[in-house]
């Protein structure tokens, strides 16, 4: 066994990524299985979706659902209440974790259309979709983000435009905004929208948060063309109340359970980076010619050549790398031995990924 050390000119890191397209269909997420691959739980805060009956050992997590509003919101004024405090808390959570605080009172960050900060756009009444990380992998890849909604009535939600929005043409940020949940895009629609709360039209409908990959989607999609006072699309939910009634007067999984129905295709791809150390294990000419193999005996001696007047061989096999200490960390065995001898040098390429 010989040993040598490596320089830093020895040593160089690369990264690669991997991206896995990801179509999640209607038929998966509210039609198959009879709804027996949604979860809902005792607190009433989301639904976990699986792809297949989440009892089974074969079901894999796909992503959390869940809905809210801002404390300001026209919507909290309603009378007609129903877990009005968790709606507010899921809107104050979700907000804080992707967008953080702004402000010398560090308040909450409203959601923008665009992240502006400019208010203009704020939206406050909001679906919140959060992918489980077996899908997304390192993060959604920017660009490839598509989801497609009915805005029909809930017996007929096939009935209402649909309406297909991407994050295709968003602007990708690195961080400028200062989101606390790094990088972001607008998603838009492919017809306008006319917000209900600001009366006026609009492409962009939500951000996409692709570090952590959740989504965020104003309920203003589903209410095209209607004014504050109007109807909010009416029979929005399996009890015939219309958006704003179903809001606040409805469950939260209740308002799930209505979004889920008008899901029509959900696709994105997921990013896999693969991180990698190259080691160059180098053997000048005058390196690794003898081997010290324990094995490799004659006489009980280490023989090293057969005739006094050959030039010594050895054959690598096997590449060791150690740490500071001197423990073994990694191994690499070649795929054949590899002949050296003073007349031939070898560079060997190492590549440890993680």
């Amino acid at each position: 066994m010989s040993f040598k050390n490596l320089t830093a000119n020895d040593v160089t890191t690369t990264m690669v990524q991997l991206y896995e397209a990801i179509p999640l269909s209607a038929s998966i997420i509210s039609g198959t299985y009879d709804d027996e691959n949604i979860k809902n739980y005792t607190h009433g805060m989301f639904q976990s979706v699986s792809d297949y009956p989440y009892l089974s050992s074969s079901a894999n997590h796909i992503f959390d659902i869940t809905m809210g509003y801002h404390a300001t919101s026209f919507l909290s004024s309603s009378t007609n209440t129903v877990q009005q405090a968790k709606k507010i808390d899921i809107f104050n959570e979700m907000s804080l974790m992707t967008l953080g605080v702004t402000g010398s009172q560090n308040a909450i960050r409203i959601p923008e259309r665009d992240l502006t900060l400019d208010q203009a756009g704020s939206m406050r009444n909001l679906f919140f979709i959060n992918f489980s990380r077996l899908i997304t992998k390192d993060q959604i890849k920017p660009g490839t983000f598509s989801i497609k909604l009915h805005t029909g009535s809930w017996d007929t939600p096939e009935a209402g435009s649909l309406v297909t929005i991407t994050d295709a043409s968003a602007s990708i940020t690195q961080g400028t905004m200062n989101t606390q949940g790094g990088n972001y895009g607008v998603l838009y629609t492919d017809t306008p929208i006319v917000d209900g709360a600001l009366g006026a039209s609009a492409y962009n409908v939500g951000v996409i948060f692709y570090d952590l990959g959740v989504v965020m989607l104003t309920s203003s999609i589903f209410t095209p063309g209607v004014a504050p006072a109007g109807n909010y699309n009416k029979a929005w939910d399996i009890n015939n109340r219309n958006l704003q009634e179903a809001f606040t007067g409805s469950s939260i999984s209740g308002n799930c359970d209505a979004f889920r129905r008008r899901l029509v295709d959900l696709s994105f791809n997921n990013t896999t980076e693969i991180n990698s150390t190259i080691y160059f294990c180098r053997a000048n000419h005058n390196d690794f010619n003898y081997s010290s193999n324990p094995t490799n005996l004659s006489a009980s001696q280490i023989r090293t050549k057969r005739v006094p007047s050959d030039q010594p061989v050895t054959y690598c096999t096997t590449v060791g790398l150690y740490g500071s200490n001197n423990e073994l960390l990694a191994v690499a065995k070649l795929s054949e031995p590899l002949r050296k001898d003073p007349t031939t040098e070898l560079t060997l390429r190492v590549r440890l990924d993680y």
